[in-house]
């Protein structure tokens, strides 16, 4: 690609040369907020997303009435003032209502919106979001109003603003599509795997063993010589704890991996974002698990997330943590088993606006269960089958997130006008 033939000095340091004939403007010349708000709540529901942008909220139960929530037009900029530094803002394609919390802005002179939705989510405005935020520590940032109408925002011609946006829209299209196909082989190789994993905790590796009926439906036939038990019988289950955030010395140069369902992304447990520390430990802020524990996400979007720790650790209070009796339950055994019954936690749960599975549901859920030294086995075979499905996966991830850079450095190169597209 080629470069604009003139380049001139933005007189802003961050931005640096930009084409001689774009614009520099600072943002609340550009944009008015709006504090319209729905007088009924009825109309749709909208979700602002670091990912995605702007969308139709995926789960809208209405069990509260959102009467008073801020009025989207098409083409406003929305901005969720907690997360912009994330990414967490974009021009809406939908008309709707957001959360009160957040910014709505509407251009106050003419521009392509789809052109600044693309260069606001540019990791160099990402940057400037970041620096005008305030706030104490990250968690508690904050890009106000004032804070955002001081940011600077590149302006092309209006029809070169037009032309950019069809040519993002066309590229990021195509790449869209490559990362979309790749993805779709990522679930297809998870189902695989998960296949393996569900025939062998729940038929065992025998294919001439006796079977018999488990006598409960969903499980059906199991081999002659398992139990079908409840988790409680040999395995105790405890709920994690948050130390005071208000003491610092609870969680500073902490050295015990402290989990929250975000941390539970593999079945083997690695080191979490957070570490509590020994005197966390000491003074009872928080329980300490021993290793072979199992962890399983008891409330919300994710539950049902199950993973081990094959080392010391804490978790907070929307983890279930389950000790296995070691003479009994081996605790790989048990984290394939879970996540393999994911049916049946979702079925136990207790359902209010949100699922939860507390200490007393998670005991009840069954477990087929074969001698100890069969569940060792059961787990040899899982994790030697599903090495090379594990491995492809690893692969095609890397393949995305290669697909998912270039197409965010065309977008970077061509809003700011380090290439000529047009």
């Amino acid at each position: 690609m080629q470069r604009y033939s003139e380049y001139k000095d933005s007189g802003v340091q961050w931005l640096g040369e930009i084409p001689s004939h774009w614009e520099v403007i600072k943002s609340k010349y550009l944009w008015m907020e709006s504090f319209s708000t729905s007088m009924t709540g009825n109309e749709d529901l909208l979700s602002v997303s670091q990912y995605d942008g702007i969308t139709p909220a995926k789960s809208d139960s209405r069990s509260e009435s959102l009467k008073g929530y801020k009025i989207v037009a098409e083409n406003d900029l929305v901005v969720n003032i907690m997360l912009a530094w994330m990414g967490g803002l974009g021009v809406s394609k939908y008309k709707g209502i957001v959360s009160p919390a957040y910014c709505i802005y509407k251009l106050k002179r003419q521009a392509n919106p789809k052109f600044l939705h693309y260069l606001y989510k540019t990791p160099l405005y990402l940057a400037e979001f970041a620096r005008r935020s305030s706030g104490v520590i990250p968690s508690r940032w904050r890009m106000y109003t004032d804070d955002f109408g001081q940011i600077l925002s590149l302006l092309p011609p209006l029809h070169e603003q037009d032309l950019i946006v069809g040519y993002l829209d066309k590229v990021t299209s195509k790449i869209d599509t490559a990362i979309a196909q790749q993805q779709k082989m990522i679930d297809l190789l998870n189902e695989r795997k998960q296949i393996i994993i569900n025939n062998a905790v729940t038929k065992g590796l025998d294919p001439n063993v006796k079977m018999k009926d488990s006598g409960v439906e969903w499980i059906g036939e199991i081999p002659e010589h398992w139990e079908v038990v409840p988790i409680k019988r040999y395995v105790s289950v405890k709920t994690g704890r948050t130390p005071s955030t208000s003491k610092e010395y609870y969680f500073e140069n902490g050295n015990i991996n402290w989990y929250t369902p975000g941390d539970l992304n593999g079945i083997n447990l690695v080191d979490s974002d957070r570490q509590v520390t020994f005197r966390a430990k000491k003074e009872d802020a928080c329980s300490v698990y021993p290793i072979g524990t199992v962890y399983l996400v008891g409330i919300g979007s994710t539950i049902g997330k199950v993973a081990y720790a094959e080392h010391e650790a804490s978790c907070n209070q929307q983890i279930n943590a389950l000790l296995p009796q070691k003479n009994k339950v081996f605790y790989k055994y048990l984290a394939h088993l879970l996540l393999s019954t994911k049916i049946q936690i979702i079925q136990n749960a207790n359902f209010s606006t949100l699922p939860i599975l507390n200490q007393e549901r998670t005991g009840d859920l069954l477990m087929m269960l074969p001698p100890i030294t069969e569940q060792s086995r059961i787990v040899d075979f899982i994790e030697n089958s599903i090495k090379p499905i594990g491995d492809a996966i690893l692969v095609t991830e890397k393949q995305i997130s290669l697909l998912q850079e270039r197409k965010q450095i065309i977008i970077n190169d061509v809003v700011t006008g380090k290439v000529k597209v047009v």
